[in-house]
């Protein structure tokens, strides 16, 4: 569909609150978010982990919300790992189907905020209905321009890396690549999303301080924010304090000066 000359606002936050003032250039351009503690969300509570599954879809559309809102032009969100096979048959295909039925529902809302939807991720083994379930939201969205929001559906960093240099090979034994030529931008070109910037705040959810396999190219000099929160529990509010939080480690807008030396 053509880009529309203006987009809709996204819905307020109920609590009225709005994103602090910020200058665009202290802004993250790149935010990655695992949003972890789904599961633990719903035991705590006595439910099943597809039910903390269920409200964390009101998370991610708040999350988005609120990027629109403050400026972060990129959201890549960790939906389904490689590693995510390992759990039990019942919750890998309420995942696949949740994934799914997610962008479905709300691929109208995001697109009217003039987000555009992208994938990332393996196609081996993932549903058809999937693939064409985010295939179907990538081009209804293509001419969107306001925020993107990549979807990584059966993705692992590490996996793509590997895929980047299988392919990488493949093209160097039929002479289209030079081996002693290689570079990091070689490599870029091979990602899943090649013209993906590298992220700038990698946030996380639920208390782990870790990546998980997410984005391990291109968060490689990533500000690091994790919330103590489940990711249920997580909304705008709390990217806005991340991104405050980011724009004051920036040495440009913080002031921070580096400890006197002994």
């Amino acid at each position: 569909m053509p880009r529309p000359t203006s987009y809709a606002e996204p819905f307020p936050h109920p609590s009225g609150a709005t994103p602090p003032q910020i200058p665009a250039q202290f802004v993250p351009n790149h935010v990655a978010i695992v949003m972890d503690g789904n599961g633990r969300w719903a035991n705590a509570r006595g439910l099943s982990r597809i039910e903390g599954h269920k409200e964390g879809e009101k998370s991610l559309l708040d999350v988005v919300a609120g990027a629109v809102q403050i400026g972060v032009k990129h959201v890549s969100a960790y939906a389904f790992s490689t590693e995510n096979w390992k759990r039990s048959p019942e919750e890998v295909r309420f995942l696949l189907g949740f994934n799914r039925d997610v962008i479905r529902r709300r691929r109208d809302e995001m697109s009217s905020w003039g987000v555009r939807i992208r994938w990332a991720g393996r196609r081996p083994k993932l549903w058809g209905s999937v693939v064409d379930e985010l295939q179907t939201a990538e081009e209804m969205t293509k001419d969107n321009d306001r925020c993107t929001l990549t979807m990584c559906v059966n993705y692992g960093g590490r996996a793509e890396i590997a895929d980047a240099a299988a392919a990488i090979a493949r093209d160097a034994v039929a002479g289209k690549v030079n081996p002693a030529r290689i570079t990091e931008k070689t490599i870029q070109k091979y990602l899943d999303e090649p013209d993906l910037p590298d992220v700038d705040l990698f946030l996380r959810s639920s208390g782990e301080q870790r990546t998980s396999n997410f984005m391990i190219w291109q968060a490689a000099y990533a500000e690091m924010v994790f919330l103590p929160e489940p990711w249920p529990d997580v909304d705008r509010r709390h990217l806005w304090r991340a991104v405050e939080e980011f724009a004051r480690r920036d040495r440009r807008y913080g002031g921070a000066v580096d400890a006197p030396t002994a």
